[in-house]
Order: structure tokens, then sequence, then C-alpha cells
């Protein structure tokens, strides 16, 4: 049985075995070499991280890192979800990105955002079916291994957090 709990130091080996292998896939990130955790940790949100365990083993993680460090776009958060090679296409990453997606609203995040090769197809339908929507292609964004790469810009606004908030704009 699978469980998702609050990311923890003590699950960085496993959390960095699976980010190595995603980084590997050239699929899932730029990066080309996994941070030592204090680099991590500084750059992820404190609130919103999860590993999914089965039988005490991390099999898949997901954080959030802020969009921006200023005070407007502070309800604003970039989503980083990987999940072992071993144990994808079952439902793993589906369980990490809703339990992100109610913790981030309960911290009053507004707006998920990812950025995703075109041709990890599993992570567009992955995202797509937890309400995010494509709102960009940026064309060579930048380069991996030497080659330029795009990356489609996805995002989902919360129904819940920022509805209410002085400022919206979601009903203008």
């Amino acid at each position: 049985m699978i469980s998702v709990e609050p990311l923890e130091p003590a699950h960085w080996s496993g959390v960095r075995e699976i980010y190595a292998e995603g980084i590997a896939s050239r699929l899932a990130t730029f990066e080309t070499a996994v941070p030592e955790w204090d680099q991590w940790d500084r750059s992820h949100l404190p609130c919103c991280r999860f590993v999914a365990e089965l039988e005490g083993v991390v099999v898949g993680w997901a954080a959030l890192s802020p969009q921006s460090r200023r005070a407007v776009y502070s309800g604003v958060a970039e989503v980083s979800l990987y999940v072992s090679a071993r144990h994808r296409r079952e439902g793993i990453g589906a369980l990490l990105l809703a339990r992100l997606v109610s913790a981030s609203e309960e911290a009053g995040v507004w707006t998920l955002q990812g950025s995703v090769f075109p041709e990890n197809e599993a992570s567009i339908r992955l995202c797509t079916k937890a309400g995010f929507r494509e709102v960009g292609r940026r064309e060579r964004i930048a380069r991996l291994d030497g080659v330029w790469r795009d990356t489609l810009l996805l995002e989902r606004r919360s129904r819940r957090a920022g509805v209410d908030e002085p400022g919206d704009v979601s009903e203008a």
C-alpha cells in the first residue's frame, strides 16, 4: 500500500536517487546533477513537500518551489514531481499531485505551474487530469546537452486559495 507522507531530511537518499533517474532520462529537467540536501532544501517551500512510500521505501516525491521571491507572487509556485522508474503507471504521481494541490491550497498558493518538455507525454497527461492547462510554449528556452529544447508552461489556478482575497482578478 502506498502512503504519502511529508518529506523529511531522512528521506533525502531515496529522493536523491529518484531525482537522479529523472535527470538521466533527459525528459524531466534541465538539471544535470542532483544538488546537495542543503541547496535543495533552501530552494523548495517547507510547507509542500511529500514522498510516496511503499513498504518504507521512497518511490516518488513532490515539492513546490517559489516562482519568485517577490511578495506579489507569494501564491505562485512551481511543481516538481518524480516517480521511480520501477513504479511508474501505478497511480503514484496522481496521489502525490493530489496531495500537493490540497496542501498548496491550504498554504494559500493560488497558482501552480510546471514547465514540461513536450516529449514528456506522461507528465502532461498527469497534469491535465489534475486540472492544469497549457498556457504557452517556450521555444528554445534553454539547452540540455548542447541541444535547444522547448518547454510547455502548464498552470493550475486554485478555486479555493486566493479566491476571496482583495485585489483578486479571478472574477474580472
